[in-house]
């Protein structure tokens, strides 16, 4: 594997943990490497100890032993790869201020600065009941992102997914909108 695009999730992956915006376990990051393959965390990964051997190189042609220790989010991950031919990168996310914003909300009107310049008005996107979430989850997400020009999608009570051809880009995108609905529950209890 690519020993610079190991460290930039490593170094990403590390950042976004330490945020709480992946918890022991919990989340998912992924970087493309060809038109039909892609790296993934593996199910097993504590996202901030991310090293070579916590990640699978996965073939979208080819359904290998690999798939079974890839990460439970690897079929969203796959589904944007193959629908939107400039995401670089790919993760999901639970921060705690956005996920909870989304639980009572169904749009993310930013008021702080950064929020504003960067995002504008982002929609939560209500997946409804949560029985057969995973299996739905891969063509819904793909569909939003074909159908909507963000790289962010907030679901109600399940986090965000993210995708860019910058991890850098992706992460910071994340962050703002993690401080912007912070900012709006603040300020709704002032």
């Amino acid at each position: 594997m690519d020993k610079h695009l190991i460290d930039d999730i490593k170094h990403v992956s590390l950042s976004l943990f330490e945020k709480n915006f992946f918890g022991v376990y919990h989340g998912s990051i992924s970087a493309r490497v060809s038109k039909n393959s892609f790296i993934i965390n593996s199910k097993d990964t504590i996202l901030n100890e991310v090293t070579e051997s916590s990640l699978v190189k996965l073939d979208c042609q080819k359904r290998d032993y690999r798939w079974n220790l890839a990460n439970t989010d690897v079929h969203i991950h796959e589904h944007i790869y193959e629908s939107i031919p400039n995401a670089k990168y790919v993760s999901y996310t639970m921060p705690p201020y956005a996920t909870a914003y989304s639980l009572k909300h169904g749009k993310v009107s930013p008021q702080d600065y950064y929020g504003k310049q960067l995002l504008g008005e982002i929609i939560i996107f209500d997946p409804g009941h949560f029985d057969d979430w995973i299996e739905r989850a891969p063509y819904e997400v793909s569909r939003f992102f074909q159908d909507h020009e963000s790289h962010l999608l907030l679901i109600k009570g399940f986090g965000v997914i993210a995708y860019d051809r910058d991890i850098t880009e992706m992460a910071k995108k994340i962050a703002v909108l993690e401080n912007s609905c912070r900012l709006l529950a603040l300020s709704a209890s002032v």
